[in-house]
């Protein structure tokens, strides 16, 4: 059925589009707290901005885990 192509795709898109969106977020975060580290006094160590991944990192997999779910019941139905 078509609607299980569709599915797919827009999953498997969404995946990649979070992905992206998730270095981007991970290194905007990093490079500000290695600022603030040098020159406002955080206390944190810089690591810590990896810790905003791990939101992105769960929707990926799931969009991964439903991605396949809808591609194989995509190849059932033909």
């Amino acid at each position: 059925m078509k609607k299980f192509r569709y599915l797919y795709y827009m999953f498997a898109g969404l995946a990649v589009l979070l992905s992206n969106a998730m270095c981007a977020v991970v290194a905007y975060n990093y490079c500000s707290m290695q600022w603030g580290i040098r020159y406002a006094c955080y206390s944190a160590p810089a690591s810590v901005a990896f810790l905003l991944g791990v939101p992105y990192v769960i929707g990926i997999a799931i969009c991964v885990m439903l991605s396949c779910f809808f591609r194989r019941k995509w190849q059932r139905s033909a």
